[in-house]
């Protein structure tokens, strides 16, 4: 059995186990919190990344201006997280705009393959999660080409970052290599231990875990550029442009190109209108509140590459 039929198989199990009896899911929500209407559920991500500490800032901004509290969990993000809005366990999460797009028209990757989340909607887009991909100094993994054979992270199973990774890899013509699986503060502890040779992380720079790792180990950034570039967003539309700033991490001097998607949130269709609007108010009204990646989260921008219909509390908010 070959690697790609291995990970088939394993996007084919989370489907199974995440977004099972998605068809008729758009009902009968509990809000995730045992049914009180003022706690709300709202998965996030691996504690390493950037979406949980950026839910624990929202978490503070709505519990300081809404009569809302928000349950925080950390998940394996944003399949994962899309099967938890499909079947209401979640009200609100963090997701990929790709993935969303995905999830909602049933198609894309094995796991909404005839499967579509049709609860599924969306709240705001946020900023660009960038693909990095991290290798130690040394490794002789200077561009993608360098990949092949390699034993390589592509994030948690089910991940939108093992998506993308593999999207990435299979665009650049890379079949021959050893995927391991785990989230981003266990793909630094695998490079400092010399178990991988390279790990996908996506995420807005700076993230948590390439920071930790940065500071112990001498990093490399390997590049998505000229036409390796070209190649991924051909096979992707929702790639788009990156670059990854000269002193972002340690010992990274100069600025590295790749390419990103985009962060979003989204909800389902049976939270009601009203909550959404109040949360989203409390978000987007309060950005200065917040810390992490300020730059890119806006009002005026939180439509920008919104790639599924948005709820209507949050086009309520929006629109007024």
């Amino acid at each position: 059995m070959t690697d790609k039929q291995n990970r088939r198989q394993v996007l084919e199990a989370i489907g199974v186990a995440g977004v099972a009896a998605l068809a008729g899911c758009s009902g009968g929500g509990d809000g995730g919190d045992g049914g009180d209407g003022s706690r709300l559920s709202w998965h996030a991500g691996g504690t390493g990344g950037t979406y949980f500490p950026l839910s624990n800032e929202i978490k503070t901004v709505v519990e300081e201006n809404t009569d809302f509290s928000l349950n925080v969990q950390s998940t394996g993000a944003s399949v994962e997280n899309v099967g938890s809005l499909g079947d209401e366990s979640a009200d609100f999460a963090l997701i990929q705009n790709d993935i969303a797009y995905f999830a909602k028209n049933g198609t894309g990757i094995d796991t909404f393959e005839g499967n579509a989340v049709e609860n599924l909607q969306g709240v705001a887009t946020l900023y660009p999660e960038t693909i990095t991909v991290v290798t130690l100094s040394g490794s002789g993994i200077e561009s993608l080409s360098d990949l092949s054979g390699a034993t390589i992270n592509t994030g948690d199973l089910g991940s939108g970052t093992q998506v993308n990774a593999n999207q990435i890899l299979e665009a650049v013509g890379i079949s021959d290599y050893n995927e391991q699986n785990a989230g981003f503060s266990q793909a630094s502890e695998q490079l400092a231990n010399g178990d991988i040779d390279a790990a996908f992380v996506v995420g807005g720079w700076p993230v948590g875990a390439i920071e930790e790792l940065a500071t112990t180990n001498d990093i490399n950034i390997v590049p998505i550029q000229g036409d390796n570039r070209q190649a991924v967003k051909d096979a992707a539309s929702w790639f788009a442009d990156d670059t990854i700033p000269g002193g972002t991490y340690t010992g990274i001097d100069s600025d590295v190109e790749t390419v990103a998607v985009q962060a979003m949130i989204a909800t389902h269709a049976g939270v009601p209108a009203d909550t959404v609007e109040t949360v989203t108010g409390a978000i987007f009204d309060n950005v200065g509140e917040l810390s992490i990646k300020t730059d890119f989260i806006s009002a005026d921008s939180a439509q920008d590459g919104m790639s599924i219909e948005l709820h209507e509390g949050a086009a309520a908010y929006f629109d007024a």
